[in-house]
């Protein structure tokens, strides 16, 4: 019966520092993709309507990022038994468990995904296409999309040669949507211990009636 109540208290305890991990990191996620919409920090892109589709979509402002700050403080108020938890019942806390997991799983797979596929296009910026065609012209679109034969991502040399303006813009891209992504994973890594933590809880509270 001690060793119940000692592992429920543990499940609290960790659900109180699972709850701050995950709103820390959902913090980090919408820090990011804010920053994606302002390339070398120069708002009239933005104003222009000059960026690119995957920053535009927001998923690291409202899927790894409010998604998941919901479901944290969800997470959190369990933990700290505060407010309409502090005597909750059984079925109350497992259903906010789902409820608090489900959001966050959806949230950062969402943000996850948009992350690896604007990897995978590349920077929204403007470019030569005489370098696609034999006329000469600028314009601003996904050069390294169609650019077959060389991947951009491990080709250092294409990153200051392609896009003309703006001057940082694979540097920028490469960086946030790489930090998004790995925020994403912790995100997905955490909300799996909060489910395995949420099942230990739940065995204590069967072992303790």
């Amino acid at each position: 019966m001690l060793s119940s109540a000692c592992t429920l208290a543990s499940s609290r305890t960790c659900s109180r520092i699972l709850g701050l991990s995950l709103g820390t990191a959902a913090l980090f996620a919408a820090g990011a993709n804010m920053a994606l919409l302002f390339p070398n920090w120069d708002v009239t892109y933005l104003l222009r309507g000059l960026i690119g589709k995957h920053a535009m979509l927001g998923t690291g402002l409202w899927g790894g990022g409010l998604m998941v700050l919901t479901a944290a403080i969800l997470i959190s108020l369990m933990g700290w038994r505060y407010g309409c938890f502090s005597k909750s019942g059984l079925c109350r806390s497992v259903l906010t468990a789902l409820l608090s997991s489900g959001l966050a799983l959806l949230g950062a797979l969402i943000c996850f995904v948009t992350s690896g596929v604007a990897l995978k296009d590349g920077p929204f910026c403007m470019f030569d296409t005489s370098s696609f065609n034999q006329t000469q012209a600028w314009k601003y679109g996904y050069p390294f999309k169609d650019l077959h034969s060389r991947n951009y991502l491990y080709d250092r040399l294409l990153w200051n040669s392609v896009c003309l303006e703006p001057s940082t813009a694979v540097v920028w891209h490469v960086s946030l949507f790489s930090a998004l992504l790995c925020i994403s994973l912790l995100q997905l890594l955490l909300v799996v211990v909060h489910v395995i933590n949420s099942l230990l809880g739940l065995f204590c509270s069967l072992c303790e009636k």
